[in-house]
């Protein structure tokens, strides 16, 4: 007799331990949200320059430590670095106001060439075109704003002949000259702005930069001195996912920038330096920076050049080096990911810009990953790791257990096939698709499931294990390629280790119902990946009038699943109606379970009659394909009943 001992709860395919059932994510209620963004707003003025500190401070960290690992003075190091950041950052500032100087003043230059284009839309219809139609529909629109409103002359009742209207006094506008100490003043007030906050973020990244190691201990002190552990290890997330975040998306960006620069220039597109830094600021906005840094040069190509032919060089010069960064340079710099989804990374750059203005587009996205890092570490903020993350919110066998209830086989197929490519069959349905069983079985024991909805997710798993019967084949192939003559068991996966079927024969029966049938259709499956002959039966066929109809003549070995732990009895039945249809017959029960039992396989075969009992996928085809003799049945006491008072008494009277 073989028992298969049960194995623990494991962490699950993404290396996380699976979620209790009374966890929740907890959203924050609307007022506190609301405050947020109030505060947000109202204060930008002295929380923008704090942000772009706190940012700059996680980007320059790296390279201040590199400077202090050298030997440099702690405070020579800080200031190097913040002085040359922005040296650079001036020096960008500088070339970029003096470019769009440049185009500024050229472009009087390109109204003929943007006529003419215009003209040649406009022949290229007739006269009932629709430029026609919307430039005669904008004139007249124009024509009445700028009509002068009339008003009737009412005439008098006292005098018989009407006055004539008085005409409206003509507006007169005084012109002075400025003098050069206002002019003066005029230039320099718009300027106060940002250079002082530029001077305020160069001081608060300095203070920053200096005292690192004291404003963490403080903020730990502030918000985590309960578990130190974590809090630590969120300001290391969050500093290296957000400083290898910004100066790896920094090179990319030159590497992106640098080349369309130098192709626009080849091209003949004036102010092609502009352009190229445009493009490396603007391409820290994913999906949205790239398509505002080619709108611009494309409309200039458009204004330069006569024909159409500059546009379309233009245009696919941009296409190609998008190529080039999504599929070459950015897989290869893998550090640039933001863990942010796609969506999220639109959303916060609409909201930040909402916010802050432009310099919140451009803060979009490390802003948001500070946001992620602390919802993934941070309980009361595990929403926004939900709302914005990129990570799966729920373990595979929820998403497939959600999909199969859909009544959709196309989607369970699909995330099937995605897991298959770096798994193998075996490993997908213990750990995947049989919990998700369970999770269904739960909810029909408890009321939460309708008939309907248990039909409909009996359907789409027989669909799904029809759908993945290739897989299985090619499976199957590959056992036969790699087989060990010396009759070594074959490794499935690192925690699956299964025997060589060939040569058994294992029908597979579902115990209770159809859920129970959909998990012996998949381990029906994998036996056969192993080279067994493997048969199906369903619930319905084990009744009493039909169980010996069953096709039992070939079988070594039948195994019954329940996924229901409370149908031990109706197992007990099972297996003695199974050992009385054909005595030499193994019958083995699997209690499907994806947590420890309580009572071990060994006890439980005895007590119930069985050949073995199983808890998982990788138990039941291991002792099912096991070369042991059948257990005997045992001969049940029947109670006999005595006969009655008056039978015995006639049973002894003389006759």
């Amino acid at each position: 007799m073989v028992a298969v001992s049960p194995k623990g709860q494991e962490p699950d395919l993404a290396g996380r331990l699976p979620l209790q059932p009374s966890q929740r994510t907890a959203l924050p209620n609307f007022a506190a949200t609301a405050a947020v963004v109030a505060i947000l707003y109202f204060a930008r003025d002295i929380l923008l320059p704090l942000a772009i500190a706190v940012l700059l401070t996680f980007a320059l960290a790296p390279l201040v430590a590199t400077l202090r690992r050298l030997g440099v003075p702690r405070l020579a190091a800080v200031i190097a670095c913040v002085l040359s950041a922005f040296a650079v950052l001036a020096m960008f500032s500088f070339i970029v106001a003096t470019q769009i100087g440049q185009v500024a003043q050229n472009v009087p230059t390109y109204q003929a060439n943007l006529l003419e284009k215009v003209r040649s839309l406009k022949d290229a219809g007739d006269g009932n075109g629709i430029v026609d139609r919307i430039s005669a529909t904008i004139e007249r629109i124009g024509q009445e704003i700028e009509r002068p409103e009339t008003r009737p002359i009412v005439p008098s009742t006292t005098s018989p002949e009407a006055k004539p209207s008085r005409p409206e006094p003509m507006p007169v506008e005084i012109v002075s000259s400025e003098k050069p100490i206002e002019l003066l003043k005029n230039l320099i007030t718009p300027l106060i702005g940002p250079l002082a906050t530029a001077g305020l973020v160069v001081v608060v990244v300095i203070f920053m930069l200096l005292e690192r190691e004291n404003l963490r201990d403080r903020f730990i002190r502030l918000v985590g001195y309960g578990d130190l552990n974590r809090t630590t290890q969120a300001l290391q997330d969050a500093g290296e996912r957000v400083g290898q975040y910004l100066l790896m998306q920094l090179v990319v960006n030159v590497t992106y920038g640098v080349p369309i620069a130098i192709g626009l220039w080849v091209l003949g597109i004036p102010n092609a330096m502009l352009w190229g830094l445009l493009a490396i600021v603007l391409r820290f906005v994913p999906y949205i920076g790239p398509a505002i840094a080619m709108i611009l040069p494309l409309f200039l190509a458009l204004a330069v050049s006569p024909g159409w032919s500059l546009v379309l060089w233009a245009a696919a010069l941009f296409l190609v080096m998008e190529l080039v960064i999504n599929n070459v340079v950015e897989p290869w710099l893998y550090g640039s990911k933001t863990g942010l989804s796609p969506l999220a990374i639109i959303v916060a750059a609409i909201f930040w810009t909402w916010l802050w203005g432009p310099v919140g587009l451009v803060l979009s996205t490390p802003l948001t990953v500070c946001l992620v890092v602390l919802g993934k570490h941070v309980p009361q903020f595990e929403f926004l790791e939900v709302l914005f993350g990129n990570e799966p919110v729920l373990d595979p066998k929820e998403r497939l257990y959600q999909r199969l209830l859909s009544g959709d086989a196309d989607e369970p197929t699909d995330q099937a096939e995605e897991m298959l490519e770096t798994i193998y069959l075996a490993d997908f349905y213990s750990k995947v698709a049989i919990p998700a069983l369970l999770l269904g079985e739960h909810d029909r024991a408890r009321g939460a499931m309708t008939e309907d909805q248990k039909q409909r997710m009996a359907t789409s798993v027989a669909t799904l294990v029809s759908n993945l019967q290739e897989i299985a084949d090619e499976e199957a192939e590959e056992e036969d390629e790699d087989d060990d003559p010396t009759g070594a068991t074959s490794d499935l996966d690192d925690g699956i280790d299964l025997p060589d079927g060939t040569g058994r024969s294992v029908l597979c029966i579902g115990g209770r119902g159809e859920l129970d049938n959909a998990a012996a259709s998949m381990l029906a499956q994998v036996l056969t990946v192993q080279g067994a002959e493997a048969s199906t039966a369903g619930h319905l066929d084990v009744e009493p009038g039909r169980i010996r109809d069953l096709p039992l003549g070939k079988i070594d070995t039948a195994v019954v699943g329940f996924l229901n732990a409370d149908s031990l009895n109706h197992g007990r039945f099972l297996v003695r109606r199974l050992k009385r249809a054909k005595p030499a017959l193994r019958v083995g029960i699997v209690l499907w379970s994806d947590a420890l039992p309580t009572r071990g396989g060994e006890s439980l075969a005895q007590e119930l009659n069985a050949d073995f009992v199983a808890f998982d996928l990788a138990g039941a085809a291991t002792a099912a394909l096991a070369d042991t003799p059948a257990v005997p049945l045992k001969a049940t006491k029947r109670m006999v009943r005595r006969p009655s008072a008056a039978k015995r008494k006639a049973a002894s009277s003389p006759t």
